[in-house]
């Protein structure tokens, strides 16, 4: 049955200002992304630092779907998936 309200699943890929990718998944975007501006997290500290720019997200209804798509976009066929997806933007 289909229900009113639907919870998504994102998984996303964020840029900072040195051009370092961080690709991850979460239930609230918003959220996350104010999380990563605010450098709540290790590993993004360690990357170089916020300012960041979302430059990618998809959205799965199931966060297995989600999880196992983050998975595949942190391979090397993932990324090369990214990049090609991601050319026109790359270029400006």
């Amino acid at each position: 049955t289909w229900s009113t309200t639907i919870r998504m699943f994102y998984t996303y890929v964020i840029e900072n200002k040195k051009g370092n990718w961080y690709i991850g998944m979460t239930n609230d975007l918003r959220r996350r992304f104010r999380q990563h501006q605010a450098e709540e997290t290790y590993t993004l500290r360690k990357l170089g630092g916020a300012p960041w720019r979302l430059i990618y997200y998809e959205a799965c209804e199931h966060q297995f779907d989600a999880r196992q798509r983050e998975k595949y976009l942190k391979t090397g066929r993932g990324r090369a998936y990214l990049k090609q997806r991601l050319q026109y933007y790359r270029k400006t």
